[in-house]
């Protein structure tokens, strides 16, 4: 039977074999801050291995000592087997102050046979309601299945296991809010809003952000590390017909939520993105009535 005074969640997070542009080591504890939870994370392992601990008193998480401006990050994670109802997983992307941008990973746990549901969501100067959530098309406790985000000046691209899954694409064009200037750290946590079936594990390994163009700021002057903002090789990049066939199949499959569709929610019309084709052909024409 389950304490009721102390019921442990482990988090493990585990670097192997990937570096940091800067750090060029794989260890947790040059990379990577604990930043919550009162003692409840520690680094073993000479620092590359995380344990985060969640108890009826609180939880953990940690962040990425670097910020970066555009690029590519990827984590392989095992989510909480079993009955993990109320359990919420996150990996994602943010800024600091009150208009902060935000790109968002959570896997919402689940009660034994059913799915995980995976809930995405961009953020634009504090603003989001951009959600989409989607099923996975294997179980994702079963083993590590790898987590990515592409963030470049041209659009934003969530990945499982190189699978792209959703495309935000940067329409400031066309009057839409697009993160492009505030740098984001990595972050990371577990959480519970139920204790009957604790304790719970949820494991993470792999965090590669070589991809990444890291951001600092040293005697009052702002830079950026060289690299490429995030992977444009065909590969990666939604532009091709290969690509774009695996996101239609994904979206059409697994999609479960999407804001765009939800005329009872927006029903004063949807936003703007979700028609972009049609608001562009409509803008096209404008221009040439004048």
């Amino acid at each position: 039977m389950v304490s009721h005074t102390l019921l442990v969640m482990s988090l493990i997070l585990f670097l192997g074999l990937n570096t940091f542009l800067v750090a060029h080591a794989n260890y947790l504890n040059q990379n990577i801050d604990i930043t919550w939870g009162d003692g409840r994370g520690n680094f073993q392992n000479n620092g590359t291995l995380l344990n985060l601990t969640l108890d009826q008193s609180s939880g953990s998480g940690f962040q990425s000592k670097a910020e970066y401006l555009y690029g590519k990050v990827d984590m392989q994670i095992k989510l909480v087997p079993g009955n993990s109802a109320g359990t919420v997983t996150t990996f994602y992307l943010k800024s600091q102050g009150l208009t902060w941008d935000e790109i968002d990973f959570e896997f919402l746990g689940n009660v034994s046979g059913d799915p995980y549901i995976l809930h995405t969501n961009v953020y634009t100067q504090g603003k989001g309601d951009r959600e989409q959530q989607f099923y996975l098309w294997f179980d994702p406790t079963a083993e590590f299945h790898n987590y990515s985000i592409l963030w470049n000046p041209s659009h934003i691209v969530f990945y499982v296991d190189g699978k792209p899954i959703r495309e935000f694409k940067n329409l400031e064009a066309m009057g839409v809010a697009y993160p492009k200037s505030q740098p984001m750290r990595m972050y990371g946590s577990l959480v519970k809003t139920n204790w009957s079936e604790g304790p719970f594990v949820a494991s993470f390994m792999n965090y590669n952000s070589e991809n990444a163009c890291v951001w600092s700021t040293d005697n009052g002057t702002t830079t950026t590390t060289p690299c490429s903002p995030g992977d444009s090789s065909s590969s990666s990049s939604t532009s091709t017909s290969e690509c774009r066939k695996v996101l239609k199949w994904v979206q059409k499959k697994f999609m479960v939520y999407n804001y765009c569709k939800d005329k009872k929610r927006f029903w004063q019309g949807l936003p703007v993105e979700c028609d972009a084709k049609k608001n562009n052909k409509n803008k096209n024409k404008n221009k040439n009535k004048t």
